[in-house]
């Protein structure tokens, strides 16, 4: 039988993100208000459905609030908060408030736009604040109470970590962000996550399968597969490995590959790197600022561009003159992909997304 998917990335250890640990620090909290007792280990609900349990190294309640803490275990993964200490104080507020989110010693605050959460908020991203929202609403209905609650966050020595991550250059400033899409914290092994997507294009073409896509992201992965019907065996996990999944593909290739990604990332690729993650490689505002022009862009907004905190701020003031620079990296990223193929008869297409899972740009050529 040949392997899956889930076969081909146990080679490492996987872990939990800062999300996941967040959401089930602050469910065993607002359990121990409702019912006096702090669940241990308490679970949660992943994304993809997986139903991890987590031990509780921390517990506290008074009057009105619990809080809970639990050590983050990154799996074999080089994360700089491995062994954090993630800690989730939950205060019952005031009827018809719902629920908000507050940065605790250790967790940043955002302080520039350009990011998916605005200026002035506390650095929580948006699906560890879904996945925190819905465990609040779960125990609410189960008891059959209001689910109106102030979570705040914090983790021990985190305005240190955050030091060692790129928090301070984007305007986070005071501590780390509490991230996570999927809730796993899939293990960082160069060597290991490459030969996992040359094994899953072996099992592809060994399946007779002859489109075959590879994805940034769990976003993207999704926004791909439904676009063109593939099955699961048909997704490489490629990550931030372009380079790795397009090398080997032009030594054993497919009739068609797609590439998905989000708009920072497909940049990056349109740059033509070829190693994606961001600790090895960075979007140069320059080159998408040359990009704009090519729109027609103003002064103003190629200014504007060459000094923006991130990728996303440059998209949304694109988007804001109807320039379409989703599209125009998507062939950039589709032409440095097929010139990465060299000569190998496989036709490239890409797909860019944002964060939302909308397709902000494609471009295909057939061979």
């Amino acid at each position: 039988m040949a392997p899956t998917r889930e076969d081909r990335t146990r080679i490492l250890r996987r872990g939990w993100t800062t999300g996941a640990c967040a959401t089930a620090a602050a469910k065993a909290a607002f359990a121990a208000i409702l019912t006096g007792e702090f669940p241990d280990p308490e679970d949660i609900t992943q994304p993809k459905g997986e139903r991890p349990e987590f031990a509780l190294a921390v517990e506290e309640k008074g009057t009105n609030w619990a809080h809970a803490g639990i050590v983050k275990d990154a799996g074999d993964d080089p994360d700089v908060t491995h062994g954090a200490l993630i800690v989730a104080k939950v205060t019952l507020t005031t009827a018809g408030s719902g629920v908000t989110f507050k940065a605790g010693p250790g967790v940043g605050e955002v302080t520039k736009a350009g990011l998916p959460i605005m200026p002035g908020e506390p650095a929580i991203n948006p699906v560890p604040r879904r996945m925190m929202t819905e465990v609040i609403a779960e125990l609410a209905e189960l008891h059959d109470v209001g689910g109106d609650v102030e979570i705040e966050i914090s983790v021990r020595n985190g305005a240190e970590l955050a030091k060692r991550t790129w928090n301070p250059r984007l305007g986070i400033v005071g501590g780390l962000s509490i991230l996570g899409t999927t809730g796993v914290v899939h293990p960082f092994s160069c060597s290991a996550w490459i030969h996992s997507i040359h094994r899953g294009i072996d099992v592809a073409r060994a399946e007779g399968l002859t489109h075959l896509a590879g994805a940034t992201g769990s976003t993207s992965e999704a926004v791909v597969q439904k676009l063109h019907g593939l099955p699961n065996q048909a997704l490489i996990d490629m990550g931030d490995f372009a380079g790795g999944m397009l090398k080997y593909l032009r030594r054993n290739p497919v009739p068609r590959i797609t590439i998905g990604g989000g708009f920072a990332k497909m940049t990056k690729l349109g740059q033509g790197m070829l190693d994606l993650h961001s600790g090895r490689s960075q979007v140069d505002f320059d080159w998408l600022a040359a990009r704009l022009a090519e729109l027609g862009a103003s002064s103003a907004l190629q200014s504007g561009a060459r000094a923006a905190n991130t990728a996303l701020e440059v998209l949304q003031a694109a988007e804001s003159e109807n320039l379409p620079l989703g599209a125009s990296i998507a062939e950039q990223a589709r032409a440095a992909a097929q010139a990465t193929l060299r000569d190998a008869a496989i036709a490239v297409d890409t797909v860019v997304v944002d964060r939302q899972g909308r397709i902000i740009g494609q471009a295909a050529r057939e061979v």
